[in-house]
């Protein structure tokens, strides 16, 4: 064995999905109960999770919006006990007075899935309190995002896209240190735009970011693993599937992978780095 300087890479970020919504399309109305909220963000934390991401309107296709006073009490009072607890939550809002409210609270991470396209005072929120701001590729609101979803080249365009975002985000005094982005799967895509976008995740780690992948349960995966009648995966039967394009964004050099199943997610990254261990190790 020859020993390697290369130093370990970071562990990849799991970002554990804590959807306090009624119409959430994968776990809508499982966690609207505050215990039950504070209880699943505690497992998550217990499995292996490092930000527990909270949200409080659905972004799920075609779903239509609630108002920001609606976001807040849901989930302003499951950050605070999450975040009283010692853990790290990011909140899930596109609007910059639920994230001020929610930072507040404790959180410590924006998870804004318009990339600041839709509040403009969200770059001023961010840069003024210093929190990780996560910038997702987007197009439009959920209701409508499937319409705009036409690109000359997927690839090119959502990384042209998102350094757009980015510059933005730059020249509103946030600092470049605190940005992470995201290509946006399912938002505004087909499936093709998402498996493009996944084979091609190096990519947008090449442009000097750290990135989040959010593959999980998405219905691409569903449509991939369609019964031969052409009925397609349900919603929780998709994790086997999730966790393989997790390892694969792993591979790619992404920063975390935002998912349902942190257990199982965990389980994969102590096999991927125990892997790139001894790939380091050079045998």
């Amino acid at each position: 064995m020859t020993a390697s300087h290369e130093p370990a890479p970071a562990p990849p970020q799991i970002v554990g999905i804590l959807n306090v919504t009624p119409d959430s399309f994968s776990d809508g109305g499982r966690y609207l109960d505050f215990a039950d909220a504070v209880g699943h963000g505690e497992q998550m934390a217990a499995e292996g999770a490092d930000i527990i991401d909270v949200g409080g309107e659905s972004t799920r296709p075609g779903a239509e919006r609630v108002d920001a006073a609606t976001e807040i009490s849901r989930v302003v009072d499951v950050v605070a006990a999450l975040a009283e607890r010692g853990l790290t939550v990011s909140i899930d809002t596109t609007r910059a007075e639920v994230a001020a409210a929610a930072i507040g609270a404790g959180a410590g991470v924006v998870n804004d899935v318009s990339g600041g396209l839709a509040d403009p005072d969200m770059a001023r929120v961010v840069a003024d309190t210093g929190v990780r701001w996560i910038l997702m590729h987007w197009r439009g609101h959920s209701r409508d995002m499937q319409r705009l979803a036409h690109y000359d080249s997927v690839v090119a365009d959502v990384k042209a896209e998102l350094e757009d975002r980015v510059e933005a985000a730059l020249e509103s005094g946030v600092d470049a240190s605190k940005l992470v982005i995201d290509p946006g799967l399912g938002f505004a895509k087909t499936a093709d735009h998402n498996w493009r976008l996944s084979a091609h995740l190096h990519e947008f780690v090449e442009l000097g970011y750290p990135v989040l992948f959010a593959s999980s349960r998405k219905s691409y995966l569903g449509s991939l693993l369609a019964d031969d009648s052409g009925k397609v995966r349900p919603v929780g039967q998709r994790e086997a599937a999730t966790l393989a394009t997790s390892v694969l964004a792993f591979e790619a050099g992404a920063w975390g992978v935002r998912v349902h199943d942190v257990a199982g997610t965990a389980d994969a990254r102590a096999v991927w780095l125990a892997t790139a261990a001894v790939r380091r190790a050079r045998l």
